[in-house]
């Protein structure tokens, strides 16, 4: 009997120490699995806090820049003289001669344009915004309104890429205006708007210039964006020297 006893506590024992290594090995295992996971997660993390930590670094060294220094130089810039041309064709009597059925495409002669016929429906407070990319900015018809407002509008086309150094000078500058009412507006330029900007032109600045009875469009167009050019294009043609300055 002694010795059964024996051989049952001798089998508990065993058990007990099978299930214990058992239990060290599910631990092990589940303490390696925790950590695998937690290398994925830092993996995963550390290069989205190190792109936010840059990306607010840039933003606040070009936040500290004067609004002429940043982009590239004005001679740098390679911008043409400037273009003007004396609107044909279009009304002369008031606010709404020049106006079209929302939803109308309108086919403008120029890329971009710096006048011309466009919807009635200007854009509103929730609406505005001094960059837009191309997915949220406004139909090219709309955007023409704001030309009429006095609007300085700064295209850029598609070959200036989101996070390129060009995109970051162009939101940079837009910054500069933003809460002001001087009216800059930085725009995209899309394949499906028109025709592409000339050879080696990335950058158009556009303004809608003159009273009801004697208007022209401006343009400039440049290689790369330049601070120091929209500066002094915005300077020299304000928003309230338009058909409509001064309305939003």
């Amino acid at each position: 009997m002694a010795k059964k006893n024996q051989k049952n506590v001798e089998r508990r024992e065993m058990v007990e120490k099978m299930r214990a290594e058992q239990a060290r090995k599910e631990r092990a295992r589940s303490m390696l699995i925790l950590g695998v996971c937690v290398l994925i997660v830092i993996g995963l993390l550390v290069p989205a806090i190190w792109s936010l930590v840059k990306s607010n670094h840039d933003k606040s060294v070009l936040a500290n820049k004067s609004l002429s220094s940043i982009g590239v130089s004005a001679s740098a810039a390679a911008c043409d003289k400037t273009i003007t041309k004396t609107p044909a064709g279009l009304s002369r009597s008031g606010v709404n001669g020049n106006h079209v059925a929302i939803g109308t495409t309108i086919t403008y002669p120029d890329s971009p344009p710096a006048f011309g016929q466009h919807w009635p429906n200007y854009l509103q407070a929730s609406e505005y915004r001094n960059f837009y990319s191309p997915q949220d900015r406004p139909e090219l018809e709309r955007m023409v309104h704001s030309l009429e407002h006095g609007h300085t509008l700064i295209w850029y086309d598609d070959t200036i890429k989101a996070g390129s150094q060009a995109y970051k000078d162009l939101q940079a500058i837009a910054d500069k205006y933003s809460g002001t009412t001087t009216y800059v507006n930085v725009v995209p330029w899309k394949p499906t708007d028109g025709p592409a900007f000339p050879a080696g032109k990335h950058v158009v600045l556009t303004h809608w210039e003159g009273s009801s009875s004697t208007q022209q469009g401006v343009w400039e167009y440049c290689g790369q964006p330049s601070g120091a050019v929209i500066s002094s294009f915005v300077t020299k043609y304000p928003n309230s020297d338009s058909p409509e300055g001064g309305a939003p």
